[in-house]
């Protein structure tokens, strides 16, 4: 079977074609320079970008495949969450092209996407396991139990640990986006040089970053006002707040649920330094960590293929997944199937 998939919930557009569940091409455009002089995403423009990639990309993943377009017998798009205009894009094309070709279309959650996206460099990873989505817009707990087989146990009720990660950058004036600047400024500094707090670490599976965002504001004033500011310690402070959070959060859920596979993954995945702390926290309790790549962790299109593959396979109608207002209109942001 033969899948093009499209994603373009928010800066980046993403085309891949897949066989079955390997990825034959996959190309991405990152918005992110264009949008960099505003200080985060503009949804309008963001919408036209697309508009102007997205048949490009296309074309160049097929030749890429030596494919033409009626090779194609499945057509996989991210209905959401997102920015609706630019979803809009993604799905207006999927749709037209479910219609000229006649073949299927299935709206993928783009977070279900992001959990997939542990296959696409672990496809011996068993179910089941426990899910850290972890970016910009999510922070969540995630038990996969099978394929399309998951259960929401806890999520931010605030900030998102990247969006966190975004706005004490943009405080200190340092750029966008604020997650790799960050990441980078940290390397030089002492992680324990503030004692930032650690919201909500015992109150279940629930995440809350606001709290901590506003303590490391407060420390930035105090110590510019005092001309004692250090970037790289601030950084790298509350940089190991967010990791020991995430890390006993994970912990506790494998624990609670007698999970021992775990799996990280979103944008604010690729952070190395994450990826380094939790498999030292984890590695030695005898949990097994699983992190995507690092293009792999950040929004692309193979990630969307290979969940609406699944979900292909698990339907026992397929025509059922053809285009319609209920499979690709919504923007919804929790993990329903």
């Amino acid at each position: 079977m033969n899948i093009l998939s499209i994603e373009s919930s928010c800066d980046e557009t993403g085309i891949a074609l897949l066989k079955d569940t390997s990825v034959v091409s996959s190309e991405l455009i990152t918005q992110i320079n264009k949008h960099k002089k505003f200080g985060g995403v503009v949804p309008e423009l963001a919408s036209r970008l697309h508009t102007e990639s997205i048949h490009f990309l296309i074309e160049k993943c097929l030749k890429k495949a030596e494919l033409c377009f009626q090779d194609i017998n499945l057509i996989g798009v991210t209905k959401g969450p997102g920015l609706e205009g630019a979803l809009l894009i993604g799905q207006t094309a999927a749709k037209s092209l479910s219609t000229l070709l006649d073949c299927p279309v299935i709206g993928v959650n783009h977070l279900h996407g992001h959990l997939y996206a542990a296959f696409l460099d672990n496809p011996s990873l068993t179910f089941p396991f426990m899910c850290l989505i972890v970016s910009g817009g999510h922070t969540q707990l995630v038990v996969a139990r099978n394929h399309y087989q998951f259960e929401l146990i806890g999520q931010t009720r605030d900030d998102a640990a990247g969006e966190a990660f975004d706005k004490i950058a943009r405080y200190m004036e340092l750029g966008y986006p604020g997650g790799p600047i960050v990441e980078k400024l940290a390397l030089d500094g002492d992680p324990l040089s503030h004692s930032f707090p650690q919201p909500m670490l015992h109150q279940g599976y629930e995440f809350s970053f606001s709290g901590l965002k506003t303590a490391v504001i407060q420390t930035i004033d105090r110590e510019r006002k005092n001309n004692t500011l250090n970037v790289e310690n601030i950084c790298a402070s509350f940089q190991h707040a967010v990791f020991s959070v995430l890390s006993k959060k994970i912990k506790k859920a494998c624990n609670d649920f007698g999970i021992s596979n775990c799996v990280i993954t979103g944008g604010v995945a690729a952070n190395q330094a994450l990826n380094h702390f939790l498999n030292k926290e984890l590695t030695p309790l005898g949990y097994n960590c699983f992190v995507p790549s690092k293009i792999n962790c950040t929004d692309n299109a193979a990630m969307i293929g290979l969940a609406a593959y699944h979900r292909f396979k698990l339907d026992e109608n397929p025509v059922l997944s053809n285009y319609s207002a209920a499979n690709l209109g919504s923007v919804n942001s929790g993990l329903s199937i």
